[in-house]
């Protein structure tokens, strides 16, 4: 049986980081947007369990709980404003949201 290479996974986590900058760089919808992010956190979170496996420490899974908790808040909160939003101006565009602004 053969193992796979601590750098595959890591090519893999920068292949998925990638894809998740360029979906919130090109993307002008605020859904495709989070999901987007969510895609780089699991990237790094994909990272940090790979290196904790790798050095034999629970520090990097502990690290990806905390993270994927904080991601869950965020998500949560990002909805709440979204469907906000759309309530008020039935629009929903990145470039056109100015309501925020103080």
């Amino acid at each position: 049986m053969t193992t796979i290479p601590v750098s595959w996974y890591l090519i893999v986590s920068a292949l998925l980081f990638t894809i998740g900058t360029i979906g919130v760089l090109v993307r002008r919808n605020p859904l495709i947007i989070f999901m987007s992010i969510e895609l780089m956190l699991n990237a790094v979170n994909l990272a940090f369990v790979t290196l904790s496996s790798y050095l034999d420490s629970a520090d990097g899974q502990v690290f990806v709980f905390i993270v994927l908790t904080v991601a869950a808040a965020e998500v949560v909160v990002g909805l709440a404003i979204i469907v906000s939003i759309f309530r008020t101006r039935r629009n929903i565009d990145v470039d056109e949201m100015n309501l925020l602004r103080g």
